[in-house]
């Protein structure tokens, strides 16, 4: 605990934790395009279930230190790439979520088809596993930024703990905000394809600074909020047309 009286920890935790709640923000996106497909009474309990398997799997990686830093030791090459186990599971990942986000897209952008009323629900426990595989994913990243950052256990896990924690408080209204608002929902998929991208891009050692990425999202969410005030605007008008 000598840590505790070092401004240079509490000056690591401030900035680790903050750069946790903002490497988080995808993870938050991911957890509530799932837990969307769920009945409206089991989406709270899967956010905090798949949160708490998040905090889960990146304190279980900073115990594992040894075993994260074999991950990035070469195992073959490929095309002149040399490729890690971190490399494989970036790979993986970005692979899964290009997936998932490409049936979501098909899926709200077609509907039901052949008229099919009935919406068809997934398990529950087959999103918490879905949610827990892409963790692993997201984990791994936010885990080595941990590393390079701070020293001391300690002040890492402590700093997961609470952006973890602010991440339980946003999620809710992050995921009913993207459930009201389709666009918003199709923008995120969007998101999770970039991501996808910036995943399979870093795993074959061709580095996209996340600075570009985060701005990206974060221009085309400030542009939407500015489509949504607009559509807003208009609507009472609409109203006052169809009333006369």
């Amino acid at each position: 605990m000598e840590w505790i009286t070092s401004p240079e920890a509490w000056v690591a935790l401030t900035t680790l934790t903050l750069l946790e709640i903002v490497l988080g923000v995808d993870n938050i996106i991911f957890i509530s395009i799932l837990v969307s497909r769920l009945p409206a009474a089991q989406r709270q309990r899967a956010r905090v279930l798949g949160l708490g398997f998040a905090m889960g799997t990146r304190i279980l990686l900073l115990l594992l230190l040894t075993w994260i830093m074999r991950l990035q030791a070469s195992l073959f090459t490929a095309v002149g790439v040399e490729i890690s186990g971190r490399d494989l599971i970036l790979i993986g990942g970005g692979l899964f979520l290009l997936a998932k986000s490409t049936m979501e897209m098909h899926e709200s952008l077609e509907g039901t088809e052949h008229g099919e009323q009935a919406v068809k629900h997934p398990s529950f426990f087959s999103v918490i596993a879905q949610i827990g595989l892409i963790d692993i994913v997201f984990s791994l990243d936010s885990v080595i930024t941990a590393v390079g950052l701070a020293n001391d256990v300690a002040v890492m896990i402590i700093a997961i703990v609470i952006a973890v924690g602010v991440m339980m408080l946003a999620a809710g209204a992050i995921g009913r905000f993207v459930d009201d608002h389709p666009t918003i929902k199709m923008l995120a998929l969007s998101f999770l394809v970039l991501i996808g991208v910036a995943l399979i891009a870093e795993g074959v050692d061709v580095h996209i600074p996340r600075g570009y990425i985060y701005f990206a999202m974060g221009f085309s969410v400030i542009v939407e909020m500015l489509n949504i005030r607009i559509r807003r605007g208009r609507e009472p008008l609409e109203l006052k047309k169809k009333d006369v």
